[in-house]
């Protein structure tokens, strides 16, 4: 059972518009190393929030991830500071997705997810 990932769900606040998405929390280090890794397929509405104990800088990768996907990082506030479109990587050397900020969050969903429900960078999210 300690291996269980737990889900919750936040909500993301775009103008007067609210968004809910239902996310796995990764939130220690084994967890978000393996991210969303050989998952065939998400559903349309779930996604991943990783949490780090501190601000951090630097980049994801998609090694072993099977399917395209855009992740969002955000400030301590919820705040979206970026989001980036990423593409799977089936090789050994796989490219690193760069923001070039420091973040304290990261939510990873489907390719087109953010874009298709006209949320952007500026906008916040909930995580409580």
């Amino acid at each position: 059972m300690k291996n269980r990932i737990k889900t919750k769900m936040i909500k993301i606040l775009s103008g007067n518009r609210e968004n809910r998405l239902i996310v796995q929390v990764a939130d220690t280090q084994r967890k978000r190393e393996k991210g969303l890794m050989f998952v065939g397929k998400l559903p349309e509405n779930e996604g991943m929030l990783f949490v780090f104990s501190e601000k951090i800088y630097g980049g994801f990768w998609m090694k072993n991830t099977l399917i395209p996907l855009s992740i969002a990082f955000l400030d301590s506030d919820g705040e979206i500071l970026k989001i980036l479109d990423m593409e799977p990587c089936k090789e050994d050397e796989c490219p690193t997705y760069e923001p070039e900020l420091s973040y304290h969050y990261a939510i990873e969903v489907n390719l087109g997810w953010f874009e298709k429900n006209q949320i952007k960078e500026g906008d916040y999210v909930n995580l409580d």
